[in-house]
């Protein structure tokens, strides 16, 4: 037997159900187990797209999908694995069956290096556009094409720190639930309203709610840190190797430059983010002081 219950029914009390929700529980202790099998599938983007399904690996990745109520499929963890002491809390929060997986079964599971003991799988979520709500000075970032894993999470999570209240991508290559990029986000990327579509809906939607688009290019007449950004405004970001398309630079309404001072003709995508991002925010903080 490749599933052993131990315990088949966990019994949880949640706020919604003052009886209690059964969990069933088994161990895994075979690497040919199907939902291993399933579960390492997901890794390629096919299996995700048909399935809607992805993986969450990693304890603050799942803390941070529980504390958004991000919808799980399954929970595989493994005791041996464990960094800490608050992953039994952790576990006890998710309301989906639990695998407990050898340690063997577990880091072929794992796509870490060093696994910390925590995998789900959860449910993908996909919004549009017409569902985004803006505040009344709209802080935006949009991601145009990006293609590496590492740096589209790695942008997410400056967005999540600078307060960036919607992320748009537009005409994506890389899948938002690619597990590099949940890994890279450090799970930001559940607190955060990303919306998908075409760069046309995307600028549509920005020229009909009076949101100036800022793109960063060598030819700027300014300094990043020189126009005014006290105003609406959406961060627009190209590929890693050829910036942004010719059809956002055309339509962009603020274009800066980022100084280079040494041999470089550039700036990785996700460091070029988070400097333009950070000078929206020093500049809104200094007119709330003012104001």
């Amino acid at each position: 037997m490749d599933e052993e219950p131990f315990q088949p029914f966990f019994l949880k009390w949640t706020k919604s159900n003052k009886y209690g929700t059964l969990v069933p529980m088994l161990r895994i202790t075979s690497f040919s187990n199907p939902k291993i099998k399933d579960a390492i599938g997901l890794r390629e983007h096919r299996h995700r797209k048909e399935s809607g399904l992805f993986l969450i690996e990693g304890f603050r990745e799942l803390q941070r999908a529980l504390d958004a109520n991000w919808e799980l499929e399954a929970l595989f963890y493994s005791p041996d694995w464990f960094l800490g002491t608050g992953e039994r809390g952790l576990i006890e929060r998710v309301q989906a069956p639990q695998y407990e997986c050898s340690k063997e079964v577990f880091q072929k599971l794992s796509y870490r290096d060093r696994p910390d003991g925590l995998l789900a799988i959860g449910k993908q979520r996909i919004r549009r556009l017409e569902e985004c709500k803006l505040s009344a000075m709209p802080f935006l970032l949009i991601a145009e094409s990006i293609e590496k894993p590492g740096n589209l999470g790695t942008i997410l999570r400056s967005a999540d720190a600078a307060g960036v209240e919607a992320v748009i991508l537009c005409d994506p290559t890389t899948d938002l639930y690619n597990p590099n990029v949940v890994r890279a986000s450090v799970g930001t990327l559940f607190a955060l309203p990303i919306f998908i579509a075409t760069s046309t809906e995307a600028i549509s939607f920005l020229q009909d709610r009076g949101i100036r688009i800022v793109a960063a290019t060598p030819k700027g007449e300014k300094l990043f840190t020189e126009e005014n950004f006290c105003l609406p405004v959406a961060v627009a970001m190209g590929t890693e190797q050829y910036g942004l398309s010719q059809f956002w630079m055309e339509h962009a309404d603020i274009q800066v430059r980022i100084p280079m001072l040494g041999i470089a003709d550039s700036l990785n995508v996700s460091s070029a983010t988070t400097l333009l991002l950070y000078e929206v925010v020093r500049q809104r903080s200094l007119d709330l002081l003012h104001n």
